[in-house]
């Protein structure tokens, strides 16, 4: 079957800015912003898109919006701009160099991916090819709860959307390869702090304090096995610890502690109860200690969840990137991803991108040492480019 137009025309394009793009993820790269102040991102984005057709805005608060097009439908097309809090362990001479931060997620992928895409979609309009309308979702601070998907829906980027596709690394899947899963993709992600505070003392006399430290230890084991009886197996609760604090001497009982970690689950009505049951359950663990608790409980993101009709239009853009062999199924993730806030609101779906070297290491997400094969990132173009023309084509 020929390639359509717009597909050549995508083809070609992200072909020629193949090196612009390639300097652009490498640049990002070295200059990674935290969440919310993604200045020099959205400058190095905005600029990239002027003079080729988009229509740029700047929200308040931070992210950049662009659109294109004339008539039919509106599809939007996402990318996250922030980075991680992580030491970049990696010895490539694009490494960052801004010290304890880093792209350990591949947002710098999502989003030259994006701009790339952008290029692309300005040359298929500009040839009368564009049945529609583009809007291209520069989103600030995906990286923290509750995400600042809020912030731009807030902003009216949602505003005449009918389908909204995004795309995320994945290192585990070989480069050419897009995993794509209709219904839930990741699940809701919380966060959990827990203080403690009781009158502390000396480790020879326990029995004249609050045990702070023996009970910090309750929370942290019995917290997570006691939601596995309360929650419907089926919902893939996860409560796992990232900090505990407590004391300072072998031989002291402290009179404060505190853990912290994150709250999963596969599915959105153990997300609607999970506070509520939570909040009650550390108040019977500590009760026997006569300790007090402080729960801060930040509700984070719901479940990404695929929408049947606008999985099957980016299955129909991956096909003709990469064609039938490029197109592979990926299971459900416990992963946060604020995506699923624009989910929440219309049609849309997000697919895995492979970022993995065939025969080369598999990484992991968050971490200091992640590298990706660099032409995911044309990958990345070629499949938003097409979906955004699938969408509108199917909307005509």
């Amino acid at each position: 079957m020929a390639d359509s137009p717009s597909t050549l025309v995508i083809a070609e394009t992200v072909d020629k800015y193949a090196d612009d793009l390639l300097a652009m993820r490498r640049d990002l790269h070295a200059h990674p912003e935290l969440s919310w102040t993604e200045s020099r991102t959205s400058d190095v984005v905005e600029s990239a898109l002027e003079g080729c057709g988009w229509t740029v805005t700047r929200p308040d608060g931070g992210g950049v919006l662009a659109e294109i097009g004339s008539g039919g439908g509106l599809v939007a097309l996402r990318a996250d701009l922030d980075a991680l809090p992580v030491d970049d362990l990696t010895s490539d001479p694009w490494k960052s160099t801004v010290p304890g931060v880093a792209h350990a997620c591949g947002h710098d992928v999502h989003t030259t991916g994006l701009v790339g895409a952008g290029l692309a979609l300005a040359e298929v309009a500009a040839r009368g090819l564009l049945p529609g309308r583009v809007r291209l979702v520069f989103q600030p601070a995906e990286e923290v709860m509750p995400g600042g998907a809020l912030h731009l829906i807030s902003s009216g980027a949602l505003a005449g959307v009918d389908h909204i596709f995004g795309l995320h690394c994945d290192p585990s899947l070989d480069v050419g390869r897009v995993g794509l899963r209709e219904g839930p993709l990741t699940g809701a992600a919380d966060a959990l702090t827990v203080k403690l505070t009781g009158k502390g003392g000396h480790t020879s006399r326990p029995h004249l304090t609050e045990d702070l430290t023996f009970a910090l230890g309750k929370v942290i084991t019995e917290l997570p096995a006691i939601l596995s009886r309360r929650l419907d197996p089926r919902a893939g609760v996860s409560v796992v610890w990232g900090a505990v604090r407590a004391g300072q001497a072998h031989n002291v009982i402290p009179h404060t502690g505190v853990v912290a970690g994150t709250v999963r689950m596969l599915d959105a009505v153990a997300w609607a109860d999970a506070e509520h049951l939570i909040r009650q359950l550390i108040t019977t663990i500590i009760a026997p200690y006569g300790v007090a608790a402080e729960v801060t409980y930040q509700r984070g993101v719901p479940p990404v969840v695929n929408h049947p009709v606008s999985t099957a239009m980016l299955g129909t853009a991956v096909d003709a990137v990469l064609g039938r062999h490029g197109h592979v199924s990926t299971a459900q993730s416990l992963g946060g991803e604020d995506f699923g806030w624009y989910l929440d609101s219309l049609p849309g779906a997000m697919a895995r991108l492979g970022t993995r070297t065939p025969g080369g290491p598999t990484y992991d997400l968050h971490q200091g040492n992640l590298r990706v094969d660099e032409a995911a990132t044309g990958i990345a173009a070629r499949v938003l480019a097409e979906a955004a023309v699938t969408a509108l084509s199917a909307a005509g």
